[in-house]
C-alpha cells in the first residue's frame, strides 16, 4: 500500500477485526497499551475500539511528550519568560499546560514576551533577528523531537549563535515502561510500541520487555490499519505462546533506528540521573540534558532556575491515566472542571493527550452511559 486512503480502506479493517475476533480466547480478558498518546487520538477518531471483541481491551501509556512535563518545571519556564531580556519560545500546546503560577499564554497576558514556533529552527532565527535579546527555546519530546533539538543547537555553535539557549526537557520512553511494568498493581498482555519514538530508536531498544517481563511488544503506525495489524501481531503472540518485538511499522521504522540520529543525541545531550515525571515520580536516567560540550547553550546554567518541585492538584488524575490504572472518563474532574479550554491536567491540554481524545471524540458520553 502507498496511499493513504489504503491504510483506512473500510472492507481491510472489517477484515482485521474479524482476525482478531477469531483469535481471542473466549472468556480471557486481554488488556494491551497504546504507549504513544498519538496512537491514542487514531484509535479514537476512527473508532476502533468498538471494531475489538469486548475482552479486548485498550488503556493508555505515558507516551504524550507535554502530558508527562511536571508542573515545577513549568513554573521555571514562566519565571525565565518574565524575565525583561528573555524572549521565550516553546510549541503551541506547550503554552496552555497549567504550572503552580498559570500557564505561558497566561505569562504572555502579563508582558511576557512568549512566542510559539514550530520547530526549534524557528527560535533559532528569532535569536539571529534580535542579537540584543536572549532567545531561549523550551524543548520538550521523547527521542522523536530530540535530533531536531541537537542539530539546531550544532547551527547554533557552527554560526557563532551567542544569544540563544535552550531548556532541556526532552524525555526517553524506555524508563517509565520499565516502571510501569515493574509497578505491582497493572496487568498488561502487550504493548503497541510509539512508531514516532521507534523511527529513531529502532524496535531493538525494546527487546527488554519479552525479555524480562514475557510481554510482547509490536511497533505500529498511525493509520487504522496500522493499528488493528499490530493488535492481531499482538494477539497471535500471545495464541501462539510466543513473546517477541515485532515491527508492524517497516515502511517507515528501521530495526535498529536512525543512526545518524543517534549520534548527534549522543554528542549533544548526556543523561540525567534523576527527572521527575508527572504522575510517575522521579524516575532515574530517564531524561536528558545538555552535554558537557554544549552547556554554553543551557538556559538552566546561563540564567539559573528556581528548579521547586509542584504538587499535581488533588482533583487532577492525570497521573494514574499516564499509568493506564483508569479512563479518563474515571477522572473526578473530566469533562466538567476540567476541559480543553479550562484544563486543570496536561492530559486535557496536549493533541495527544489521552483527555482530549476522550473529550474531543465524545467517548466520555458513550463510556458513562454504559457504567
Amino acid at each position: 500500500m502507498r496511499f493513504v486512503d489504503e491504510f483506512r480502506d473500510p472492507e481491510l479493517g472489517r477484515a482485521l477485526a474479524a482476525e482478531v475476533l477469531s483469535t481471542v480466547e473466549p472468556g480471557r480478558h486481554y488488556k494491551l497499551m497504546e504507549v504513544c498518546g498519538g496512537h491514542t487520538h487514531a484509535i479514537y477518531k476512527y473508532g476502533l475500539d468498538d471494531l475489538l471483541p469486548a475482552n479486548v481491551e485498550l488503556v493508555h501509556g505515558p507516551g504524550c511528550p507535554v502530558c508527562v512535563i511536571p508542573m515545577g518545571r513549568v513554573d521555571d519556564g514562566i519565571a525565565l519568560a518574565r524575565r525583561p531580556e528573555v524572549v521565550f519560545t516553546c510549541f503551541g500546546d506547550m503554552m496552555r499546560v497549567p504550572g503552580a503560577d498559570g500557564t505561558l499564554l497566561d505569562a504572555k497576558a502579563q508582558g511576557a514576551d512568549v512566542r510559539m514556533v514550530y520547530s526549534p529552527l524557528d527560535a533559532l532565527r528569532i535569536a539571529k533577528e534580535h542579537p540584543d535579546r536572549e532567545v531561549v527555546f523550551f524543548a520538550i519530546g521523547f527521542e522523536t523531537t530530540a535530533p531536531s533539538t541537537a542539530l539546531t543547537l550544532k547551527r547554533a555553535r557552527m554560526e557563532g549563535v551567542t544569544n540563544f539557549s535552550c531548556v532541556c526537557n526532552h524525555v526517553m520512553i524506555l524508563p517509565p515502561l520499565r516502571a510501569l511494568l515493574d509497578s505491582p498493581d497493572l496487568r498488561l498482555d502487550g504493548f503497541i510500541g510509539p512508531g514516532h519514538v521507534a523511527t529513531v530508536v529502532g524496535a531493538r531498544p525494546f527487546e527488554f520487555i519479552p525479555a524480562q517481563y514475557e510481554r510482547p511488544l509490536v511497533v505500529a503506525g498511525f493509520e487504522p490499519l496500522d493499528l488493528l495489524q499490530a493488535i492481531a501481531m499482538i494477539l497471535h503472540q500471545l495464541d501462539e505462546g510466543r513473546c517477541e518485538v515485532e515491527n508492524q511499522y517497516t515502511r517507515v521504522v528501521p530495526y535498529e533506528g536512525n543512526l545518524r540520529a543517534l549520534e548527534v543525541m549522543a554528542e549533544v545531550f548526556a543523561l540525567r540521573p534523576h527527572f521527575e515525571w508527572r504522575g510517575l515520580g522521579f524516575i532515574s536516567d530517564s531524561a536528558l540534558r545538555l552535554s558537557d560540550a554544549y552547556a554554553d547553550f543551557d538556559a538552566e546554567q546561563r540564567f539559573g532556575v528556581p528548579g521547586v518541585r509542584v504538587a499535581d492538584p488533588k482533583a487532577c488524575q492525570c497521573g494514574e491515566v499516564l499509568k493506564g490504572v483508569i479512563k479518563p472518563w474515571q477522572c473526578k474532574v473530566f469533562g466538567t472542571a476540567c476541559t480543553p479550554e479550562h484544563a486543570i491536567g496536561t492530559c486535557m491540554v496536549s493533541p495527544e493527550g489521552a483527555c482530549a481524545a476522550y473529550y474531543n471524540y465524545g467517548r466520555f458520553a458513550r463510556e458513562r452511559a454504559v457504567v
